[in-house]
């Protein structure tokens, strides 16, 4: 059953690399307001470095607006000073009970630069997958001289190539996703 564990190994590996480009496409900002663009900022808490998720609730009133309200006062100047060390590239306004980020409209220049970022980003995630594909292949190879039947591993060969197929096929669909958020106007 080597074959078996080729080919779940292999769907492993392309699902994370399908995963980690949905995370990383999520927290760029398509000119509404989302978030997922803050995921990545940590703030200073009693001596730890936190997701600013964990010292403050996070929502979004209205498409052009984030509000941030920290479940501690103290922590108000902290997160303020996250956000504007992040590359978020928004001003936070603190009036003292809660952070507001506006989210400016996106110039057609910068939606442009994240069209190419977010396929910058899908193509290293075809990359993980490509890799995933050969791994196997290499894997079902070496299962063949080690004594494996040669029909079981072309058919790994087979069931590797699906699955390639089926994830560079979901990368495109989120990019593309991706792609019409960022130019919606």
């Amino acid at each position: 059953m080597v074959i078996k564990d080729i080919e779940q190994h292999a769907e492993e590996k392309m699902l994370h690399s399908l995963n980690h480009l949905e995370e990383v496409l999520s927290r760029i900002r398509a000119g509404k307001a989302n978030v997922h663009i803050l995921d990545g900022i940590k703030v200073e808490y009693y001596g730890n470095m936190v997701p600013l998720s964990n010292v403050a609730n996070i929502s979004t009133p209205d498409a052009k607006t984030i509000t941030i309200l920290a479940w501690e006062k103290t922590m108000m100047k902290p997160i303020e000073k996250a956000i504007q060390d992040s590359d978020v590239g928004i001003t936070p306004e603190n009036n003292g009970e809660i952070i507001r980020l506006g989210i400016p409209p996106l110039t057609e220049e910068r939606r442009k630069q994240l069209v190419k970022q977010s396929r910058a980003e899908a193509e290293n995630a075809k990359v993980g997958v490509r890799n995933a594909r050969r791994d196997a292949n290499d894997a079902g190879k070496a299962a063949t001289k080690k004594g494996t039947s040669e029909d079981d591993g072309k058919e790994t060969e087979e069931a590797v190539k699906k699955l390639h197929d089926k994830y560079i096929k979901k990368i495109d669909e989120v990019l593309s996703a991706k792609e019409k958020e960022i130019m919606t106007v």
